[in-house]
């Protein structure tokens, strides 16, 4: 019985080392593929073609790889990866849209260091707006003011003319002077209309500006 055991045993330690020398080529095979894979996709030659279709390789990139395009090859000249040819109109029209895009980001963050919000912003154009309304109001009034005087003075004149007599100077020089000070009070209002009306489509620019990036 002891001697059949034993017997037995041994058996079975040959059939685990049959088995385990069985796998251990598979096992060699597979790690051997591994390595090969990856030294496969691992570059080692560029290629590229230039305007005679000619090939031209080499162990690094220059500059005529950059203007031509040019492929990445491994080991066993397989292509692993394709670089396109430079474009200098595409290049120049990106970096224009990088600095329009570099300026409204400077723009963006003026303009959050400014305001904060939409809201303060519409709060500050209120007042600004407020305050070149109250100008433009007092400015009216005082052209008003002006004109009828003018009224006072034309009628004053008139009077004169109908009964055949002689203007005084005093009325004459009141209307010279009178519409020297209308052409003067209209020029700065008109001025005043334009900043109002300038300032309200900066500010409604902003506002929406902000909203956009809130």
């Amino acid at each position: 019985m002891i001697i059949a055991e034993k017997n037995n045993q041994k058996h079975l330690l040959c059939l685990r080392r049959i088995k385990y020398l069985n796998f251990l080529p598979f096992s060699c095979l597979l790690l051997s593929l591994g390595v090969h894979a990856a030294a496969n996709t691992h570059t080692t030659w560029y290629r590229y073609y230039d305007q005679r279709g000619i090939a031209n390789i080499s162990s690094s990139v220059t500059p005529a790889h950059i203007r031509y395009g040019y492929e990445s090859l491994d080991q066993n000249m397989q292509v692993i990866a394709r670089t396109p040819a430079y474009n200098t109109h595409q290049d120049l029209k990106q970096a224009s849209q990088r600095e329009v895009q570099a300026r409204q980001k400077e723009y963006d963050l003026k303009l959050k260091r400014a305001y904060g919000n939409s809201k303060t912003a519409s709060i500050k154009r209120d007042e600004i707006l407020g305050n070149i309304n109250k100008q433009m109001i007092f400015q009216q009034q005082q052209l008003k003011q002006q004109q009828n005087e003018r009224i006072i003075f034309k009628n004053q004149e008139n009077q004169y003319l109908r009964q055949g007599q002689r203007v005084p100077q005093a009325i004459s020089a009141h209307l010279t002077q009178n519409e020297l000070q209308i052409d003067a009070s209209k020029e700065p209002l008109r001025d005043l209309q334009n900043h109002y009306r300038t300032t309200q489509i900066q500010y409604t620019n902003i506002i929406e500006r902000l909203k956009k990036i809130e």
